[in-house]
């Protein structure tokens, strides 16, 4: 019998690709938010190793764009009654968690997670900023599917392999609290954004990856996981940057992408031995996508980049050091029976 091929590699290289092909993509076609592209082909091939054929992307697209709809009418009871419109918000959020939790679809738990968040902070303060936040999540959905297709295609996954099990549902109780204390970490952040959407769109997103790594820590290595990760991907960010800006060009762009998520894609599949997690890894390139992005349009509408990403980083150490405060104050109060580090996926 032949030897089974290690699938690994191939996995970095296509991660690598595809979240290079998203930002090439979604910033060379000017999408309304054009790093949402990357950061769905990042969790897409990192959830799953196989590709989204054009009638599962097409049936996303449709299933994003019911609920991040939805998520518009809450808009105008967001501002009338605000108190009623923040516990609608905080309960979408509670179950969207707890649907990954429990065996659902982890993929589209993400996006109603991103796109409950986003979605009611741009509809409060106005129906087109929120139509414009629904086309771009949609178009974003579309450009992942082909991004997903073309990685795949390029780098398949090795014959013979058996299907990857799917990940064991929580228990209830287990998957309650989970969601709750991941709830309660996306909330502030959210809050915050009511304040202005237009700036604070980034750290929307950042709590919702944050959200999403909280299902898979405990108190004991919170602050390792997610502070050190938001760190890391801090500094990755200023020496990408840094590269970019002695030729900002959109090949350079594009190459340097597949340079950094390849470093970080060797270590998330321990092809670079390491101890950390997978999910200190995503978190990570998430991180680094999502600063950079925001730099890149900064840049691009005329404003201090230098300043913008210092405040920036700033307010993501803040929404950090909060989610490892919560972790840590909220697990000291259940059981170890409660407690659990269940990946959302």
């Amino acid at each position: 019998m032949s030897t089974p091929i290690d699938p690994r590699p191939r996995r970095a290289l296509r991660l690598a690709f595809g979240v290079a092909c998203g930002t090439a993509l979604g910033f060379g076609l000017a999408l309304p938010i054009p790093f949402l592209t990357p950061m769905l082909v990042l969790f897409v091939l990192v959830l799953r190793n196989q590709p989204l054929s054009l009638k599962a992307g097409l049936a996303l697209a449709l299933v994003v764009a019911l609920t991040t709809g939805s998520g518009l009418l809450l808009s105008p009871l967001l501002n009338h009654q605000a108190f009623a419109g923040v516990l609608l918000v905080a309960l979408g959020l509670f179950f969207c968690f707890r649907y990954g939790l429990r065996g659902g679809n982890a993929l589209l738990s993400n996006l109603m997670v991103v796109g409950l968040t986003m979605i009611t902070a741009a509809g409060t303060t106005s129906m087109a900023l929120g139509q414009l936040v629904i086309e771009g999540l949609i178009k974003a959905v579309f450009m992942t599917t082909l991004c997903v297709a073309v990685s795949h295609w390029l780098f398949p996954e090795p014959a013979g392999l058996p299907p990857a099990k799917p990940a064991a549902p929580s228990p209830l109780a287990q998957a309650n609290w989970i969601a709750l204390r991941a709830m309660l970490v996306v909330l502030p952040a959210w809050l915050l954004a009511l304040i202005n959407p237009a700036s604070y769109m980034p750290l929307v997103m950042k709590s919702a990856s944050l959200g999403q790594q909280v299902c898979g820590v405990s108190a004991r290595n919170a602050g390792r996981e997610l502070l050190g990760s938001t760190l890391l991907g801090g500094a990755l960010a200023i020496a990408f940057w840094g590269i970019l800006s002695i030729c900002p060009q959109l090949w350079l762009f594009f190459l340097l992408m597949v340079l950094f998520a390849l470093l970080l894609a060797r270590r998330l599949y321990l092809l670079a031995p390491n101890k950390l997690s997978p999910g200190f890894w995503l978190n990570t390139c998430a991180t680094l996508i999502i600063l950079l992005g925001q730099s890149v349009q900064d840049s691009a509408a005329g404003k201090d980049v230098y300043s913008a990403f210092a405040v920036r980083m700033g307010l993501f150490l803040l929404v950090t050091l909060y989610a490892c405060a919560a972790v840590y104050l909220l697990d000291r109060r259940v059981s170890p029976s409660a407690q659990g580090t269940p990946a959302c996926s």
